[in-house]
């Protein structure tokens, strides 16, 4: 579908109408910008939203004229095409000038911004600081590629904004200018997008360009930054803190968080289970330090944010066997993180398989061998998931997630977890993580184990 006049001379190009795309058209629109707005899908998702809002702007559905292409100018690129589409190749070869939606939220964001991005983590890490903040007072903003797109988010009455950001958003992004800047995590993510891990670890480390306040996981190397003296960094780590950061101490035979030698609140007081969760706390206070968040504020946000639905949920429970539903977990290093937080010695059967990205799936093998009674498989990856880890423990085949739970439940005895946390995208089976972590619970509450419905 073809709809609107050829672009004219001068003209900036939106590329891509999903929820980012719609967004950055709002913005244009609201700001008197002219501009066109392209997809090669021939009813893109947001189309009838674009046409109702802004029936004035030339919309090209489909088939893209070649006008439109080659004139140049300012595009937008939605984080979903990768910057290698033929289209944007062409554009970029006639001269275009490609950025992203971050660019234009930060060219018109009036209040500090904190920039979170990583592996693993980072939904709940972006959605937990918002809390904070709130806690505190603040009119803040939380969003990006979490929730609300960026865009949506602009205000003249925020004080705050916390925004989760992709490697998709990152890597057209130039230098962003954040107030406080992290990178939680690194491990192989989006390995068919990027095409090897350094390519990844360079996307999400554009997030630090230009940033006031680095935050950085002293348990990963890999993300320290490479920022100048003008660039003040902090820090975090799962064991005892360096002198100005957060991290662990046993105190009086007690587990606490702490900021230096200041403790300031007990593991076993945190509102989310887990080890993979109390790193995810330890996290967010460095990023509200850094950002000026007063420290009573977070820590009663600590105490009362129970995490995120389809990241490491408790779902049902039946006979003592619990389901926890971590969709969320897409990734190798996301799925490993879920199972060692239930500790050493664990009994889990764990629900994965879906679309691979490209990934190695054999570094899934440790924290497999130290938690995991058996392994149910679905979606496309199954194969390849079998073939790295198939060695280890019991592995079945499902044909659906129903199907999944009625095994998992079969291998489960009381006191067991059955977790779905896939380390494989959905799109194989379901329309996204949260459609497959509802078929999930579904199916779960739905069990009927030693006669409970």
């Amino acid at each position: 579908m073809t709809q609107g006049l050829i672009a004219s001379s001068g003209d900036e190009v939106v590329f891509g109408l999903g929820a980012t795309g719609l967004s950055c058209a709002r913005f244009l629109h609201r700001n008197g910008r002219r501009f066109v707005v392209i997809d090669t899908r021939d009813n893109p998702p947001e189309l009838a939203v674009l046409q109702r809002e802004m029936p004035e702007v030339p919309v090209f559905a489909g088939a893209i004229p070649d006008a439109v292409v080659e004139q140049g100018g300012a595009w937008v690129v939605s984080p979903g095409i990768a910057l290698d589409h033929p289209v944007v190749t062409r554009a970029l070869a006639a001269g275009a000038q490609v950025s992203g939606d971050i660019d234009l939220f930060m060219r018109a964001a009036s209040a500090p911004v904190v920039g979170i991005t990583g592996s693993n983590a980072k939904s709940t890490v972006t959605a937990l600081l918002g809390v904070m903040a709130a806690e505190a007072g603040l009119n803040v903003g939380v969003g990006g590629n979490l929730g609300v797109p960026a865009l949506d988010l602009l205000a003249a009455e925020r004080e705050l904004y916390v925004l989760e950001l992709s490697s998709f958003q990152l890597e057209r992004a130039g230098s962003l200018g954040l107030a406080v800047a992290t990178v939680l995590n690194v491990s192989a993510d989006h390995l068919d997008r990027h095409g090897s891990l350094q390519h990844y670890h360079q996307a999400k480390h554009r997030i630090f360009r230009g940033c006031a306040h680095a935050v950085v996981n002293r348990d990963d190397p890999l993300t320290l930054p490479l920022v100048g003296a003008e660039t003040a960094v902090s820090s975090w780590r799962m064991k005892e803190p360096e002198l100005h950061g957060f991290g662990l101490r046993v105190m009086d035979g007690q587990e606490m968080l702490c900021l230096g030698f200041d403790a300031l609140l007990a593991v076993n007081e945190l509102g989310m289970p887990g080890r993979h969760n109390v790193a995810n706390v330890l996290a967010a206070l460095a990023l509200g330090h850094a950002a000026g968040l007063p420290m009573p504020a977070m820590l009663s946000a600590a105490r009362s944010f129970g995490g995120l639905p389809h990241r490491c949920q408790l779902v049902a429970e039946h006979a003592g066997v619990r389901f926890v539903n971590d969709s969320k977990g897409t990734n190798v290093g996301a799925t490993a993180a879920a199972l060692r937080g239930f500790g050493e010695g664990a009994q889990v059967v764990l629900i994965a398989g879906g679309v691979g990205k490209g990934q190695d799936f054999r570094p899934l093998r440790q924290a497999l061998q130290s938690t995991a009674k058996a392994l149910i498989l679905i979606g496309e990856a199954a194969d390849e998931i079998a073939r790295a880890v198939g060695d280890l423990l019991p592995v079945q085949r499902a044909q659906d997630m129903a199907d999944a739970v009625r095994l998992a439940s079969d291998c489960a005895a009381s006191g067991d977890v059955v977790l779905l946390s896939p380390a494989c995208a959905s799109f194989d089976m379901f329309s996204g993580y949260p459609a497959r972590g509802d078929a999930f619970a579904a199916a779960a509450k739905g069990l009927n184990r030693g006669g409970e419905a």
